[in-house]
């Protein structure tokens, strides 16, 4: 039976927030043998063979060039995260895009990872820069006009990051006047923008770059998806903290090629047919956060 899954719980605990900082223990998949566990655990999915996706045209380039490239973020601790000295990518996004890889046939030694800003992904998408995109990527309207989506796979909220020190924020107009810092082109920012107008705003192609002002005191708060927020608090326990409880719904998301309609249902029938992989991803890497979420019933348009 198909088990319908949504988010459960908004407020986290200051012990929760800490509890991230082991989230990216774990290995990335094994060349080839497409492995999402810890280092000797079982795998949690195997690399698929002699993958046929009539009808993809996606999947016929893949063919073609012999490898999958996924567009992904890499600095958003717990969710898409490349650590420079080591050069290991990490988080829960990276390990859906390689269970996405595996299943069409392709494991680590055949995954190129290209990091997108969030306002250039439609973009990307559209040239063929890329085959999909993994990357806290939220489901609207508007992007549907350009690329179609497969999901969503996770379900959170637009949260806000405060300094440590700073009094709770219980709704965003409790900024107005002050400065909200976000990535250019994210949903959170486009929402301060159309319906807070009082609120001043700061825009940067990567968060990491909003966090950073935030500890400088050149902003007053950083606002995303509480998911990604959680994972900076854990980064820097001692100067932030996530303030207040979800202000939005956003529902992440598999960008893909408009029209693909053979990927988006093979992709979907994935999320929907391997309850226990998925979850196996999450409890990996944001498990020890304490956030309570059950996988999300993928939308059948």
């Amino acid at each position: 039976m198909r088990r319908t899954r949504a988010l459960a719980g908004i407020g986290i605990a200051t012990a929760a927030l800490l509890a991230l900082t082991g989230c990216n223990s774990g290995s990335p998949s094994n060349p080839g043998g497409g492995d999402a566990g810890d280092s000797g655990d079982k795998p949690l999915f195997e690399v698929a063979k002699d993958v046929k996706l009539d009808g993809s045209p996606t999947f016929d380039k893949i063919e073609k060039a012999g490898k999958v490239t996924i567009g992904v973020k890499e600095d958003q601790p717990g969710l898409g995260y490349l650590d420079a000295t080591t050069g290991e990518r990490t988080g829960f996004d990276v390990d859906i895009a390689r269970w996405i890889a595996a299943s069409l046939g392709y494991g680590e030694d055949k995954v190129e990872f290209k990091p997108i800003a969030s306002a250039n992904r439609e973009q990307a998408i559209v040239n063929g820069d890329i085959d999909y995109y993994v990357g806290t990527y939220s489901i609207n309207d508007k992007r549907k006009e350009q690329i179609d989506f497969a999901g969503p796979y996770f379900i959170t909220g637009q949260g806000l990051l405060v300094a440590k020190d700073a009094p709770e924020a219980d709704k965003l107009e409790d900024f107005n006047g002050k400065t909200v810092c976000s990535a250019t082109g994210s949903t959170p920012i486009q929402n301060i923008k159309a319906n807070f107008p009082e609120i001043k705003t700061q825009e940067y192609d990567l968060y990491s770059a909003c966090v950073q002002d935030l500890i400088d005191g050149k902003v007053d708060a950083v606002t995303t998806d509480q998911a990604i927020l959680i994972g900076y608090a854990a980064q820097y326990p001692d100067e932030v903290k996530v303030t207040g409880g979800l202000f939005t719904e956003e529902r992440y998301g598999v960008g893909l090629t408009k029209g693909d309609d053979a990927l988006r249902t093979h992709i979907n029938d994935l999320f929907t047919e391997n309850n226990d992989i998925w979850q196996g991803i999450f409890d990996k890497n944001l498990g020890d956060s304490g956030i309570k979420v059950e996988q999300p019933e993928v939308d059948a348009y």
